[in-house]
């Protein structure tokens, strides 16, 4: 993934205070924000992008982990120990070897590629030809999806640095979740293991049902006759329609669960949630003079 200069995306410079960079944040946040901006992708990309970079200045050992080491921020404390360990190896004058078999020429490429230069050895002794390894940047995606798109199992294809990736995605995924993918971050160092890459899914709700975890919720509104005399409803659920007995003389609130009718359970085939139903009783209007005469009619019997 390419390089992202956060104190760019934030439009402050480097050496702005902690207070510079809140005030620059919140600005922008509020400028970007989803309410903001309702079905503006640029603007949703944005928003991502100045919150990403929050999350690393706003935070002083993220950012001065970030200023040392830019890109490879993430892996500051595995550099800092090979750092040490060199320290370490030149004060013993070179005479004793340190497990991962380090050499003056294993220091210098690794130091080079990472920091531009300026890390070279001094005192080593040859030991081999083994290498300092170091594991892959981990990579990190967002996925959009629908609600209605992951209650069955299907197949994705995402692309990461113009590769494109299959992706198997379980029903029942939750938002904000997120999956890795082994062996598809960032290149090793000096023959080093691949990163990973970890997926997290925004999945935005397009039904008109609400979620939690497996179960699912729906208000559903009654009219007046049927809540008192019964009747039959038809429920639109996500597997297709059900038709329902009212019982006579429901009342406004009532709740009616629906077995193994809600939302599938994650990594769990044929396990499914509850759908759970609220009743709204609707109160008819725009009476005309017979229907109240009636009503009045009612309330004298009552």
């Amino acid at each position: 993934m390419k390089f992202k200069d956060y104190y760019k995306i934030l439009g402050v410079s480097k050496n702005a205070s902690d207070a510079e960079i809140k005030k620059a944040y919140r600005k922008l946040a509020r400028k970007y924000h989803p309410d903001v901006n309702p079905n503006d992708k640029e603007a949703e990309k944005k928003f991502k992008e100045i919150n990403e970079a929050n999350e690393v200045l706003g935070n002083p050992e993220n950012r001065k982990k970030y200023d040392k080491y830019g890109e490879h921020w993430k892996h500051a404390e595995e550099y800092e120990k090979a750092q040490q360990q060199q320290r370490q190896y030149q004060h013993a004058g070179g005479q004793q070897y340190y497990s991962g078999g380090f050499t003056e020429d294993d220091f210098s490429d690794f130091f080079s590629s990472m920091f531009g230069g300026g890390f070279g050895g001094g005192g080593f002794s040859s030991a081999g030809n083994r290498n300092v390894k170091f594991r892959g940047q981990d990579f990190h995606a967002e996925l959009q999806l629908n609600l209605s798109d992951v209650y069955k199992t299907q197949k994705h294809t995402i692309n990461v640095n113009g590769k494109k990736i299959r992706l198997t995605i379980p029903a029942g995924v939750e938002n904000g979740q997120e999956i890795k993918i082994k062996g598809y971050g960032g290149e090793g160092i000096n023959g080093g293991p691949k990163g990973d890459l970890y997926i997290k899914f925004n999945i935005r709700n397009d039904t008109p049902f609400k979620r939690d975890g497996s179960n699912l919720y729906l208000n559903v509104d009654l009219d007046l006759y049927k809540a008192v005399l019964g009747g039959e409803i038809i429920i639109n659920t996500l597997d297709g329609k059900v038709k329902l007995k009212v019982k006579p003389e429901t009342q406004n609130g009532t709740k009616v669960k629906l077995k193994g009718k809600g939302f599938p359970v994650y990594k769990q085939e044929g396990k499914f949630g509850d759908l759970l139903l609220t009743y709204t009783i609707k109160i008819p209007t725009n009476l005309s003079e017979k229907e109240k005469a009636l009503f009045k009619e009612l309330a004298k019997l009552r």
